[in-house]
């Protein structure tokens, strides 16, 4: 079977052999493909914002936020959840087109709540990098990302913080954090601590 193809969720443009999308309308997993006609719309994926409670999870499992300039949204993402969730789950972030630098308003929201993202660079969004993930995770800005059978797709409709000076970043900083407390509660919940 041939790998799946990068197909965006905004395109017009034909699928190329090999691509697997799913469309607006479904909310299946991703290996629940189905054929569409030509006149629908393809988006990447759009799943609930919350990962399907039957689903299983290997004991460390690994999230992909992926954004188009890799700038601001899914690094904070990426931020939280390094920083909540520590090394309970392995943490990933790229973008189709990623940009030249971190949006420095993201990094300075983070700086407020005591998160370091200065060293955060953007990074390409590559196949390995969805296959190697468990959940892939889009930021309401549209951006591609391949589908494999088996992972867990979501998208997060957030407000794009480009542009925006911190006041304007600081609440979706905080709606980023929600998002991220209630993942971390179904992928990888804290064990309970015994009483001595």
């Amino acid at each position: 079977m041939p790998s799946p193809s990068l197909t965006s969720c905004d395109s017009g443009t034909p699928r190329p052999p090999g691509a697997v999308v799913l469309h607006a309308h479904e909310t299946h997993h991703a290996h629940e493909t189905h054929d569409a006609p030509d006149t629908a719309t393809p988006v990447v994926a759009r799943v609930p914002s919350r990962v399907q409670k039957e689903s299983t999870m290997p004991v460390k499992p690994s999230v992909l936020f992926v954004c188009v300039h890799n700038a601001g949204r899914s690094q904070m993402a990426a931020a939280w959840l390094t920083h909540l969730a520590g090394d309970r789950i392995e943490v990933r972030s790229a973008g189709s087109r990623p940009g030249a630098a971190v949006n420095p308003a993201a990094v300075e929201a983070m700086r407020e709540v005591g998160v370091d993202m200065s060293a955060a660079t953007p990074k390409v969004l590559t196949v390995d990098a969805v296959r190697a993930s468990d959940v892939c995770i889009t930021m309401g800005c549209g951006d591609a990302c391949p589908v494999f059978p088996g992972k867990r797709y979501l998208d997060w409709t957030l407000d794009d913080p480009a542009g925006q000076g911190i006041e304007a970043v600081r609440p979706i900083r905080d709606a980023i954090r929600v998002l991220v407390e209630d993942l971390i509660a179904e992928i990888a919940p804290e064990p309970a601590q015994g009483r001595g």
